[in-house]
C-alpha cells in the first residue's frame, strides 16, 4: 500500500493548494474565469505546458510506441515543438491584445464581435464542447489506467477482474473528485496553481523514471549499457520510421495546429499579465516536449521488446505497470503522482473552461452589480460541478484507446484552426463563411468518427486519405468560398479589429 499512500499524500496537497488559492479569491467573475489578468510569465509558462501535456501525451504516447515504435515521437512531438510556440505568437499574442481590451472571456465572445454576429456562438459552442469533451475523456480514461496498473496484485480477492488492482473506473472517479475540489474553490488562479506545482512534479519524476525504468528494462549494471541493451531488442522496424506512410507524416503535421483553437488555451492566454509573460512560453516551450515526450516514447519501444505487458492487460496502463514493477514501493508512488499530475493538470483547465463557457455564452451572463458576479460565479462553478460528472459517466462507455481519441479530437480542432487564423488576419472573413466552416466540419467529423467504428479504427482513411486532412481542407474551402460571396462586416468591425491595416 505505500505507493497508494504516496500517490494519496499528493492528492491532498493538490487539494491544500487549491483551497490557500480561495484565500486570495477576489469574489469577481473576472477573478474566478481569469484570475484577473494577473498572471506572470513563469505561470503562464506552467499553465500552457501543462495543460497540453496531457494523458495523451505520457500515457497515450508510451502505450502507442509499444504497439508501433519510436516514430510517434517523430509524427507528435516534433512538430508540436515548433508550431505550439508558433501557435503561441501568432495566434495567442494577438488574441490575448483583443481580449485584454474588449474584455473577452471566451472565443465565442471574440467571434461574435469580430463576425457582429451575436447567434454564432450557437453554431460554434456544441461543435467545440463536443470536440472537448473527447479530450476531457482521454484524461479520465488515461488516471483510471494509472490506477489500475500501479495496484495490479495488490488486493489478493477483491478486483479479480482488474487483474486484482484498483479498477479504472474508480481510480478516474478519485481524480475527478479532486480536481472538481481545487477547480471549484480555487477558479482559474487555483488552476494556474496547481498546474505550475504539477508541471514541475511531472517533469522532475518523468526524468527520475526514466533513469529508473531504463535500468530496469536494460538489466545491466551501468546506464549506458542498459540502453544500449534495451535497444539492441527491439525489432528493428521499431526503432524506425517503416511502419508509418510518409503521408501519415505529413497529415499529422496538421494536429498541433489544433492548440489555436483549444478554449481552454484561449483562456489562459487571456490570464496574461501582459504581452511579455508570452516571451518564456515561446522560448521554453520546445525544451520542454522533448523533455516529456522523447523518455515516454523510448520507454514504451524498449518495452515492446519481449511483450512485457501481462496478457489482459490493457496497454495504456504500459507507464504505471513498467513503474509499479522496476522501482522500489516509494520510487514507484513518486513516479506514479507524477504521471498523475501531466493528467490532472489537463483536467482542471477543461473543467474549468466549460464552465465558463456555459455561463458566458449560453446563459450570457454580464457583470453589472457586484450582486450579479456573485450570481455569475455561483453559476460557473455549478455547471463545473455537471461537466465533470456527465464526463465522468461519458468515461465509463466510451471506446477506443486513449492515444486513437486524442487524434480524434485534435483533428476537429485542428480543422477549426482555420477560422481563428482568418478572423486575426483575413479581413474579408464573414460570419456565413464562419457558419459555413463549423458546419462541414461538424459533418465531415461525426461523419468519418462513425465510419471508423467511434475510433477503433486506427487506420480509417476517407478517400485514401488521412482524416485531419480532409477535415482542414473541408472547413478551409467552405469558409473561403462562402466568404468570398458573402457581404463582409461592416467599416467600423473592421476599424476596431485591423486598425493599423485602416491607417495605411
Amino acid at each position: 500500500m505505500t505507493s497508494l499512500i504516496i500517490i494519496g499524500i499528493y492528492l491532498a496537497i493538490l487539494l491544500v493548494l487549491g483551497l490557500a488559492s480561495n484565500r486570495l479569491f477576489r469574489g469577481t467573475s473576472v477573478d474566478y474565469m481569469l484570475a484577473s489578468h494577473s498572471i506572470g510569465p513563469f505561470l503562464l509558462l506552467m499553465s500552457l505546458f501543462g495543460t497540453t501535456m496531457t494523458g495523451f501525451s505520457m500515457v497515450g504516447s508510451s502505450s502507442a510506441s509499444y504497439r508501433v515504435g519510436i516514430g510517434i515521437y517523430g509524427l507528435m512531438a516534433s512538430s508540436s515543438a515548433i508550431l505550439h510556440p508558433l501557435c503561441f505568437f501568432l495566434i495567442g499574442l494577438r488574441l490575448w491584445s483583443l481580449g485584454h481590451r474588449y474584455g473577452y472571456s471566451t472565443q465565442i465572445e471574440f467571434f461574435k464581435d469580430r463576425l457582429e454576429s451575436p447567434r454564432i456562438g450557437w453554431a460554434l459552442f456544441p461543435v467545440v464542447v463536443g470536440l472537448v469533451i473527447p479530450y476531457v475523456l482521454v484524461g479520465i480514461l488515461s488516471a483510471g489506467a494509472v490506477f489500475n496498473g500501479a495496484s495490479l496484485d495488490l488486493f489478493e480477492t477483491a478486483f479479480a477482474d482488474y487483474g486484482n488492482g484498483i479498477p479504472p473506473w474508480l481510480g478516474s472517479l478519485v481524480v475527478c473528485l479532486v480536481v472538481l475540489t481545487y477547480v471549484f474553490f480555487g477558479g482559474m488562479r487555483g488552476t494556474a496553481w496547481a498546474n505550475a506545482f504539477q508541471t514541475c512534479v511531472f517533469m522532475a519524476l518523468g526524468v527520475i523514471t526514466f533513469f529508473v525504468l531504463v535500468n530496469g528494462i536494460g538489466g545491466q549494471e551501468s546506464f549506458i549499457d542498459s540502453l544500449k541493451s534495451a535497444s539492441s531488442a527491439v525489432d528493428p522496424l521499431k526503432l524506425s520510421r517503416e511502419k508509418m506512410p510518409h503521408r501519415d507524416y505529413f497529415a499529422f503535421l496538421l494536429i498541433p495546429f489544433s492548440i489555436g483553437m483549444f478554449p481552454h488555451i484561449f483562456q489562459h492566454w487571456l490570464t496574461a499579465r501582459d504581452a511579455n509573460a508570452f516571451k518564456l512560453p515561446i522560448v521554453a516551450h520546445p525544451l520542454f516536449v522533448m523533455i516529456v515526450w522523447a523518455p515516454c516514447v523510448l520507454i514504451g519501444t524498449w518495452a515492446s521488446a519481449d511483450g512485457i505487458l501481462p496478457e489482459g492487460v490493457n496497454p495504456n496502463a504500459l507507464l504505471s505497470y513498467l513503474v509499479a514493477t522496476h522501482s522500489g514501493k516509494v520510487l514507484a508512488g513518486l513516479l506514479t503522482a507524477g504521471i498523475l499530475a501531466a493528467i490532472m493538470s489537463s483536467l482542471d483547465s477543461q473543467f474549468l473552461c466549460l464552465g465558463t463557457m456555459f455561463t458566458k455564452d449560453i446563459l450570457r451572463r454580464k457583470v453589472g452589480s457586484e450582486e450579479d458576479d456573485r450570481k455569475t460565479v455561483f453559476l460557473a462553478r455549478s455547471f463545473v460541478v455537471a461537466v465533470v460528472a456527465v464526463c465522468y459517466l461519458l468515461s465509463l462507455v466510451v471506446p477506443g484507446g486513449v492515444f486513437n481519441l486524442g487524434v480524434w479530437c485534435f483533428a476537429g480542432f485542428s480543422a477549426l484552426f482555420p477560422l481563428v487564423a482568418a478572423a486575426l488576419y483575413w479581413r474579408r472573413l464573414t460570419s456565413a463563411g464562419v457558419y459555413a466552416g463549423i458546419l462541414t466540419t461538424a459533418v465531415l467529423w461525426c461523419f468519418e468518427f462513425w465510419k471508423s467504428g467511434y475510433g477503433v479504427d486506427k487506420h480509417y482513411e476517407f478517400l485514401g486519405i488521412h482524416p485531419v486532412v480532409s477535415l482542414v481542407a473541408g472547413s478551409t474551402i467552405a469558409m473561403i468560398a462562402v466568404s468570398l460571396v458573402t457581404r463582409p462586416p461592416s467599416d467600423e468591425t473592421l476599424q476596431k479589429f485591423f486598425p493599423e491595416k485602416q491607417a495605411a
